[in-house]
């Protein structure tokens, strides 16, 4: 592919629409490094200034990522997850393709406090089940799930069944528990330190935040899930 000098169309623009079809058509691979800015210019004739404008957008764009004294590289694709509502992230990574690992971190008994309180319907104090499991894709950290069940709802729960299951799984076979109504909610977070070191970044990293709230037939709220994603890792696709 080369530069049409005479087109009517920007050196620039040619320059980044080539780049751009070589990098989606997996010409440098997965997380691949692309030619330097001087290999660039060399190659379809144009100043090193027009090259590095084109690499430039082409980071600000997401596909290309730039390590000091490396060089550029193409991003990583990121998994496109649906809502959790519809279906759990672990059956989805499994349907694509990936070999998944959850691992369970933490698994007590806490007391509600107010703000859990509310959205679980119970009062503040109420006993419930507190669940914390890693979940990977392809032996890398992806995902980090917080849940909360009233322990009078699943008082017999096994967490050793949290990792080979995933929890909704778990509860609608052995308590009867299917949701009917999910409230969902999605925002950005940071990372904390002990977050970051569970997922592999850096402190403050970009997360994603999945918030979600299942209710049963009866109209009762029998779990809340907070989720965090990698953000360089996941995208969440909704359909209406």
């Amino acid at each position: 592919m080369v530069l049409q000098k005479n087109s009517p169309k920007p050196l620039y623009m040619q320059l980044d629409e080539i780049l751009r079809a070589e990098i989606v058509g997996g010409e440098y691979g997965s997380n691949g490094m692309i030619p330097s800015e001087l290999e660039l210019s060399r190659r379809f004739e144009v100043s090193r200034m027009t090259a590095r404008a084109v690499v430039t957008q082409l980071v600000n764009d997401g596909l290309l990522h730039r390590v000091q004294g490396k060089g550029t590289f193409v991003v990583e694709p990121k998994i496109e997850a649906r809502s959790l509502a519809y279906q759990g992230i672990r059956e989805q990574l499994e349907s694509m393709g990936y070999s998944t690992a959850t691992k369970l971190l933490e698994f007590k008994t806490i007391a509600a406090d107010a703000t859990l309180g509310k959205v679980l319907g119970v009062p503040t104090g109420e006993p419930l089940l507190f669940a914390k499991r890693l979940r990977s894709a392809d032996d890398d950290p992806i995902s980090l799930h917080l849940s909360y069940i009233p322990a009078a709802l699943a008082p017999t729960l096994q967490p050793s069944r949290l990792e080979s299951e995933q929890l909704c799984v778990v509860l609608a076979e052995d308590f009867s528990l299917s949701s009917a109504h999910v409230v969902e909610t999605l925002e950005s977070t940071l990372a904390t330190t002990a977050e970051a070191k569970l997922l592999g970044v850096e402190r403050r990293f970009p997360l994603l935040l999945l918030t979600d709230a299942y209710r049963s037939a009866n109209g009762r709220v029998f779990e809340y899930t907070k989720v965090l994603f990698r953000g360089d890792k996941v995208k969440l696709h909704f359909e209406y």
